[in-house]
């Protein structure tokens, strides 16, 4: 008898689905003949879970006394003695009742897989042993019952059951998970978006290592030796072939198998702009490394390896991702090629991957062209090739027993000349040809050994190869300038079309545009310097790289741009033909400063307007709300002197409380016109200290009804850091509105938690509630939802609240009262060190 199959559903919350899930799975089972029971389900009075367990066999559970009350457990040997084929287990983690065969209900599923039985069963993550703590550390909740991860790691198959935090909580708001007395307190604690959110995230990441722990085992057991390809800051090495494609997603997959990873393509150009990249290429690369989230960088550089370890550092990559190279065999000898100089250079920081790709050894297609600006090791090439070589030419042929007759000598001296200007150019292959010229006389040419030509043929012959020798040197010479020229305008245009592309897409990054001229010219430091006029010292607009100059005379390359601003670099000098595209740049950074001024001046001017329409607004509002308590003052203030009328005593107390009713609503009124024009000016300044909510709270309440608000403020929470006087006009307004909208003998509930290193207010109210799209509108001045009357103020108390709240560094936000109402969430931040609130997992609601 073999060992039973466990099939676990995992899920990051209550009420994602595991127990439905699970009884879906028994329900197909059975419909495929396979002969299933219900060993322990617990619906938790859910109607939809309670459905599912209709049409399934359900072994009689077994009966337990403990301290004076009755529990039931599962029936472990009245399962093994029906012993179905399947069995289904709910709460893996669960404790027994004492007295019960085993302590934890997984100590029940493994004797019943002992027994040869299938189970199916149903946990949680945050009831994994090994994730307690972390668990503990989100939420304020000590999970009690836990499951040890070898036994979950153990079943044959896990299967996530997931739900964004969203529909989750809509689905709590419904009813379908806990009873609306807990619905109110879940939502407010443990089922806050926040926490959802993280530990569906440690749900997905728990499943995605057992997931590579299973690929693994079936590659051991096949004997699957090859890479599969399946993360951190990874710059990936292009040469503009077609291999640049697969290391783009190679290093995609790198990047996500972490938090936060990034791709960064890099193309290192020479300075000289000849490779052998195809710009159609390299823009389908760009193209896709974008698509996938990543940025494409276009550096210039004479020593590939150098530059790409350069900017790496400069990025600070953690990783290089680089082509197995595609020459062949043959062409090592001209040196151990990029990959493997900068493996052995990138030093203990940098790790650098070669990654195989199907052009591997295939040549690298057109040759590298040779340009006019050769460097030193090439010019002594071409001179030892142009001088050296027919020399031991002529050594070689004059040693070798054949002869092969002057027109092949001359063809093979010729030759020599053409290697010598594809080298060095035109003046090595000019020696080339005059050495070889004379060697041709003195050795092959009769009579021997001497600078004299006997046959007038052979004159013609040496002068045709001379002039054949330095045409070809010329045209050998002028084809390598002229691809020189095109690869530069290659070059230019690839930059150019970037400035062209970051207008059209309406960049106004200054930093970024500054950045990238650093990059495209390999310099330390790049500065906008700008200043009033010709008088007045330079000011820097804007900087990037390291030691900024402050006069462009202390640059090694300025470009002026007109006569006020100037573009300085430090690093390098650039050449004469740099300057042009560098030009291009300075106009760009000049449009772009102009652009962020013009966006600045534009934001003021809307504030201009947003002012002007207030004060309109405050107008309208002081001809109607704030005459109207003036015009009930009025008229009590002059029935009360007018000797018309005998007036009682009642009549007298309740004008003088009309009175006394009219200036308490106009002192409101006036106190939030005066709190919110404060705010606009931006002469509200806190004075942020340690203060209690229960402290605060209380006294907010004062303009409220008695009876009206339910107090919630534990004791044990933490200080607040906030001005004790804006919380309790932002809290007395925020009651104020919620009391005004609720319906008579509902109060509102006020009522505070820990949220992390924050404490959170929520003022909760019955009333009609605000649509999702209205939601941010009503903390806007003078707004009013729905069919408030125009006795009700002047729209400005939650536009007063939010501005104090956020002034103090907290925030204020609308969110739905589940079962209809608005709640109103009030987070602030927490004194540093304070300890955090214990919570349970779903604590009571307790009134004050």
């Amino acid at each position: 008898m073999g060992r039973g199959k466990l099939r676990i559903y995992l899920g990051a919350a209550p009420g994602v689905g595991k127990t439905y899930a699970m009884l879906s799975e028994g329900h197909r089972r059975i419909e495929r003949g396979t002969d299933c029971v219900v060993a322990f389900v617990e619906h938790h009075g859910r109607p939809r879970t309670e459905v599912m367990l209709h049409g399934l066999e359900q072994v009689p559970r077994r009966t337990l006394e403990h301290r004076g009350a009755t529990f039931t457990e599962m029936d472990v040997d009245a399962v093994l003695a029906r012993k179905p084929a399947v069995a289904l287990v709910d709460e893996l983690a669960h404790t027994n009742v004492p007295g019960a065969r085993n302590s934890k209900r997984w100590q029940d599923v493994v004797e019943l897989l002992a027994a040869g039985i299938d189970v199916v069963s149903t946990v949680n993550i945050q009831h994994l042993e090994s994730l307690g703590d972390v668990v503990e550390s989100i939420t304020g909740v000590r999970q009690k019952e836990t499951v040890p991860d070898e036994v979950v790691r153990r079943a044959d198959q896990i299967e996530l059951v997931d739900m964004s935090p969203q529909a989750l909580r809509r689905r709590m708001a419904h009813g379908n998970i806990y009873t609306s007395d807990k619905v109110d307190a879940a939502l407010s604690n443990y089922f806050r978006p926040g926490n959802l959110t993280a530990l569906r995230e440690l749900a997905l990441l728990w499943t995605a290592d057992r997931v590579d722990e299973y690929l693994q085992q079936y590659r051991g057991e096949h004997n699957i030796r090859s890479t599969w390809q399946a993360r951190e800051r990874i710059v990936v090495g292009l040469t503009g072939g077609p291999e640049g494609r697969t290391l783009i997603r190679r290093a995609t997959r790198l990047a996500e198998k972490g938090a936060g990873g990034e791709v960064l393509a890099v193309y290192i150009a020479r300075s000289d702009g000849l490779t052998a990249a195809s710009p159609k290429e390299l823009a389908v690369q760009r193209t896709l490394v974008e698509d996938l989230g990543g940025t494409f960088h276009h550096v210039i550089g004479d020593d590939v390896p150098s530059a790409l370890l350069e900017f790496a550092r400069g990025v600070n990559a953690t990783q290089i991702v680089l082509g197995s190279s595609r020459r062949r065999a043959w062409q090592y000898i001209f040196g151990p090629g990029v990959g493997q100089t900068v493996a052995r250079e990138s030093g203990p920081d940098l790790d650098v991957h070669i990654v195989t790709h199907s052009e591997v050894a295939k040549g690298r297609g057109l040759p590298v062209a040779r340009g006019a600006r050769l460097g030193r090791s090439r010019i002594l090439g071409g001179w030892l090739v142009g001088v050296g070589g027919p020399a031991a030419l002529a050594l070689l042929l004059t040693h070798v027993d054949a002869d092969l007759g002057l027109a092949n000598d001359m063809l093979l001296f010729l030759a020599l000349t053409v290697a010598a200007a594809m080298l060095g150019g035109f003046l090595p292959a000019l020696a080339s040809a005059a050495v070889g010229s004379f060697l041709l006389n003195w050795f092959f040419t009769p009579p021997v050994h001497r600078l004299t030509i006997a046959d007038p043929k052979n004159i013609v012959a040496i002068s045709v190869f001379l002039g054949v020798a330095m045409a070809v040197a010329s045209v050998v010479d002028l084809a390598a300038r002229r691809t020189h020229q095109a690869a530069r305008l290659r070059a230019e245009s690839e930059v150019l079309s970037y400035l062209a592309g970051s207008v059209l897409r309406g960049e106004t990054s200054l930093d970024a545009l500054l950045e990238r001229v650093r990059e495209t010219f390999s310099m330390e430091s790049v500065t906008l310097l700008e200043r009033a006029d010709e008088i007045e010292p330079w000011t820097p607009a804007a900087s990037v790289g390291s030691h900024p100059v402050a006069r462009p005379e202390d640059a090694d390359v300025d470009m002026p741009v007109g006569d006020h601003l100037a573009l300085a670099l430090t690093g390098r000098v650039l050449p004469a033909e740099d300057r042009r595209v560098l030009g291009a740049f300075a106009a760009q950074a000049a449009v772009v400063l102009d652009r962020q001024r013009l966006v600045g001046e534009a934001e003021e001017a809307r504030k201009l307007a947003e002012g002007n329409k207030i004060r309109t607004s405050l107008l309208a509002a002081v001809s109607h709300d704030l005459r109207t308590p003036l015009a009930s003052i009025k008229a009590s203030v002059t029935s009360l002197r007018s000797d018309d009328v005998e007036w009682s005593e009642e009549d007298r107390a309740e004008l003088l409380e009309g009175i006394e009713a009219g200036a308490d609503r106009l002192d409101h009124l006036v106190g939030n016109l005066l709190d919110m024009s404060r705010l606009q000016t931006g002469t509200v300044t806190p004075l942020i200290r340690g203060v209690d909510l229960d402290e605060v709270v209380p006294m907010a309440l004062g303009g409220v009804p008695d009876g009206s608000a339910e107090l919630d403020i534990p004791e044990t929470l933490p200080m607040v850091e906030v001005d004790k006087g804006l919380l309790e006009r932002a809290v007395a307004n925020i009651v104020e509105n919620a009391v005004k909208y609720s319906p008579d003998g509902e109060p509102v509930s006020v009522a505070a938690s820990t949220l992390g290193e924050r404490v959170e207010l929520r003022v909760v109210d019955r009333g009609p509630g605000v649509p999702d799209e209205s939601k941010d509108g009503i903390f806007e001045p003078f707004q009013r939802f729905g069919d408030a009357p125009r006795g009700a103020g002047v729209g400005l108390g939650l536009a007063v609240a939010r501005g104090f709240v956020e002034a103090m560094g907290g925030t204020l936000a609308a969110e739905d009262t589940p079962g209809g109402g608005l709640t109103m969430v009030l987070t602030l931040r927490a004194v540093r060190g304070a300890p955090p609130e214990p919570a349970a997992e779903l604590p009571a609601h307790a009134v004050t």
